[in-house]
């Protein structure tokens, strides 16, 4: 307790700790800290200064015991001395960066010179503090840290946004497109779990994005495809997993959960989920908590929740493949995107949407719609929603030619399909291609698929990698 007092009398611009508190930013709370020095009153000190901002703060003498907290758990941010028994700070970072170190890591020192502060920055160090330091110092440099980190996250996220063609956009000025659009502008800056249900390629995501935007959260936005990942990798991709947690985790990996903090979680097609993450799902609903894979201790979360599905969960729950208290826990708010078909209304703004967004990426002109194309877009079924509807735009202005010949050709497609299959095929071309077609039809998500089917995503998968060589292909 002396070496405390001592470490805060050098602070005298600093009279108490709630002035620090009232000067700082406010960061995101669901952020994990490492504190890595061999003077317990320096630990002691800033352990007490991070616990009031951040969820999980701990402390290590050496860095054996350092090694051993981050083989149970991942750090967002190091604070480590450069002087240590047995091994120096800078010598643990070189190392960590060999393993694929994912933590920032601010050095603190009393013995530096600019050959030190050299091989810190060479280390990767986000900042560099001198003992004796003010704490106002050492929390701004924290604070920046963190800022930056979150920055990365944010940067790419949108890349990958920017890479998919995404727009914030909902279009659609239908009766029941203006009662979605006014549940969302409702319920955005609330914290409550929505379920989003419609059928495939009705725009969940984008409504989920626009929830999302309207939130005012400070985070990224993460989609996750339950369907997509394995069963036995979902937990460690949602909770991340400790270095050992099992075959071929060499090192810790932050889970998607932690990844989205201080914003939301998209969980799609949350219908394809195995039971045993459902139960997990559900604690981490009620506990505001994850657990890695591996790890004895839990990680508060700052992440708001928003799930999708095409399937209807009620009748999951009666047939047993969905545990009713998820169901009632994510079905907080139930936001209901009508299919295409029941809104034909707005087939003709979502055309000339798509025409021009599509023409812009491609480079190319745009397509002309005739009275009669228009008519026909509006009579048409569209059982693959708006991504049909946006795939069949793109086909046409790829190809150069008019709608009417597209028409022309589905028909014949249409029309070839009932006819059968050619005598002299084998049995597994025929399955190849029946397979195909109703991958396709569902424009490429296998999970929707696989359902019409009447076989598992996995075996699908399986089909895959025997015809062409690859075990999953990118959904749309």
């Amino acid at each position: 307790m002396l070496e405390l007092v001592a470490i805060e009398s050098k602070c005298p611009e600093v009279s108490t700790m709630s002035q620090i508190d009232n000067n700082l930013k406010p960061l995101p709370s669901a952020v994990s800290v490492l504190i890595v020095d061999d003077e317990p009153g320096m630990r002691s000190f800033l352990n007490k200064a991070l616990s009031k901002k951040f969820a999980l703060v701990e402390t290590a003498g050496s860095i054996e015991d350092a090694e051993q907290l981050r083989s149970r758990c991942h750090f967002d941010l190091l604070i480590v001395d450069i002087r240590l028994p047995g091994r120096s700070g800078i010598e643990w970072s070189e190392a960590l960066d060999e393993q694929g170190r994912r933590s920032d890591v601010i050095f603190m020192t009393g013995y530096a010179d600019l050959e030190v502060a050299i091989k810190a920055l060479r280390a990767g160090a986000s900042d560099f503090i001198m003992k004796p330091f003010h704490l106002e110092q050492m929390m701004s440099a924290v604070d920046r840290c963190i800022e930056r980190r979150l920055l990365r996250r944010e940067n790419l996220m949108l890349r990958r946004e920017v890479s998919i063609g995404y727009s914030s956009t909902i279009i659609g000025s239908s009766d029941a497109m203006k009662s979605v659009k006014q549940v969302i502008e409702r319920v955005a800056p609330t914290n409550a779990v929505v379920l989003i249900q419609g059928e495939s390629g009705t725009g969940k995501e984008l409504v989920a994005r626009q929830l999302h935007l309207l939130s005012g959260r400070q985070g990224p936005f993460v989609p996750v495809n339950c369907g997509s990942i394995a069963p036995e990798l979902l937990e460690s991709e949602l909770f991340g997993h400790t270095a050992g947690a099992f075959t071929g985790a060499k090192g810790n990996r932050e889970g998607l959960f932690s990844f989205a903090s201080g914003g939301t979680i998209f969980l799609d097609e949350i219908g394809e989920m195995p039971l045993k993450m459902q139960t997990a799902l559900l604690r981490v609903l009620e506990q505001k908590a994850i657990r890695p894979v591996g790890s004895e201790k839990e990680v508060n979360i700052d992440v708001r929740v928003i799930a999708a599905t095409n399937r209807t969960l009620v009748d999951e729950v009666e047939a047993g493949n969905f545990r009713r208290d998820l169901y009632y826990r994510l079905n907080v708010l139930d936001i209901l995107i009508p299919p295409l078909r029941d809104r034909p209304e707005d087939v003709v703004e979502l055309t000339h949407h798509f025409t021009r967004q599509l023409a812009a990426e491609l480079g190319v002109r745009e397509v002309v719609w005739s009275h009669e194309d228009m008519v026909k877009l509006q009579q048409h079924e569209w059982p693959g929603n708006i991504r049909e509807l946006r795939n069949m735009i793109e086909r046409c202005i790829l190809l150069g030619k008019p709608p009417a010949e597209y028409w022309k050709q589905q028909v014949k497609t249409e029309s070839s399909a009932l006819q059968g299959y050619p005598l002299d095929w084998p049995l597994k071309e025929v399955e190849k291609h029946h397979v195909t077609s109703v991958v396709d039809l569902h424009s490429g998500n296998k999970s929707a698929a696989a359902r019409d089917l009447g076989v598992s995503r996995k075996t699908l998968d399986r089909k895959y990698k025997e015809w062409f060589g690859v075990s999953d292909e990118q959904e749309f």
